[in-house]
This record gives structure tokens, sequence and C-alpha cells, in this order.
């Protein structure tokens, strides 16, 4: 999916436009706030997050900025296979290790200025090393290194993940399916997040046809109101 995501480096394609987009609202949307760390997550399974959690990083390191993103779905996490690379260490490994006097390694993706820190192995507790003191220390030793966090996370539905990450986060952005991600389960998901006081920046809906065919149409990011 590595040439997928190259496509993006052709600042005139479609999709690279919509992407821009989305991470200029994003940028907007702070406005005098910080907003470094930005969680993307989504309704339920298949919804395409994690493509677009990486197409954002592609689209900020093009702007310029250093890009970590951390695969916090540490229970079907794809980031490790979007990019190619092992995922035999990573977060849940970093999670159960000692963290004194550690340098926490990232891989350098072949996209310039994207780093990754994947999900690493499956743990038994995947809820539980979220919330953890480790994790709040993971996050602190990694800000000051790149410009921007993004956390791929769970879908909200069903799992606590990634309500807990939200405490990490400076925002929270929703991918949804349009015409397929029913607006009962939507409206579940943002009741979830306010329940945990997440600043959601907005709904991005994802597969929106246009007039060619391609690996994806394109994408669309529109704010949530109701």
């Amino acid at each position: 999916m590595i040439k997928e995501l190259e496509l993006l480096s052709n600042p005139k394609s479609r999709v690279a436009e919509a992407v821009k987009t989305i991470r200029t609202n994003l940028e907007f949307s702070a406005v005098d706030e910080i907003q470094k760390k930005i969680m993307i997550t989504s309704t339920s399974p298949a919804e395409g997050k994690s493509f677009v959690t990486a197409s954002l990083a592609q689209s900020y390191a093009m702007s310029g900025k250093k890009v970590l993103i951390i695969d916090c779905d540490m229970r079907r996490g794809r980031q490790y296979e979007i990019f190619g690379v092992s995922n035999n260490r990573g977060l849940s490994n970093i999670l159960i290790s000692d963290l004194e006097g550690a340098r926490i390694e990232t891989i350098k993706t072949k996209l310039k200025n994207v780093f990754l820190l994947p999900g690493g192995t499956i743990p038994p507790n995947p809820s539980e090393l979220l919330e953890s003191q480790k994790m709040t220390e993971v996050i602190h030793m990694l800000e000051d290194e790149y410009d921007v966090l993004l956390f791929d996370c769970p879908p909200v539905i069903g799992l606590s993940d990634a309500l807990i990450v939200t405490k990490y986060v400076d925002s929270t952005v929703i991918v949804a399916t349009y015409k397929v991600t029913p607006k009962e389960l939507l409206k579940k998901t943002v009741k979830a997040l306010e329940g945990v006081n997440a600043k959601i920046s907005g709904v991005i809906f994802n597969k929106v046809p246009t007039a060619s065919n391609g690996y994806y149409n394109r994408y669309y990011d529109s704010y949530y109101s109701g």
C-alpha cells in the first residue's frame, strides 16, 4: 500500500488535494490552541481509519512537519502492513519494558519525514496498557522529537481503547464510510467521545464516489453537528 501513499506526492491529484483540505481544516480548527497530538478513530472496523491516518501523515510531512504515527490498535493494527515493516516490536513491547534510561526506537518509513511506532506483539490487556503510567511516559518521550503525533486507534463502539487515548491527545477525528455507516452508530460514537470530554475536530467521510475509479475514490471532511 506504500505505492498508494506515494500517489499523494503529486500535489495536483484529487486525493492529495482532498487530504490536504482535511489537514488544513484540522490546523484551522485549532486557531490559538496547540494541536500536535491527533487521534484518528472510527465507529466500527473496516472504515479506512488506518489508511486515512497514513495519508494525513504524508500530507503533514509534505508541509514540512516531522510526523510520527503511533499505532494504538494493539488488537488489529494495520500500520505495519501499510508501510511494509515488521510488527515484531512496537508499542505493546515498549509498554511492558523498563523505560528508565531507554530511547524509544521508531521506524523511518519510505515516506520522507514519516515515522512509525507499530502496535507490536498482540497483548492480552491492550486497554490496561493504554491506561498505564508508562503510556504517559512514552508520549512525553516522543512528543519532543516530532512536530505531529497521529494516534491510530481502534473503533469506539465495543471497545474502551480509543476512549482511553483521548486523555493524551489535543484533538479527535472520526472516520466514517459514506452512505454505509449508520447515522445512529455515528451519533453513538460521538456521544461516547463527548462522555469522556474528547475534543472532536470533525468527521471524515471516506469512500465518497467520484467520476473516476481508483484504489480509493477520495476523502471528504466535514464537521459534525447535532
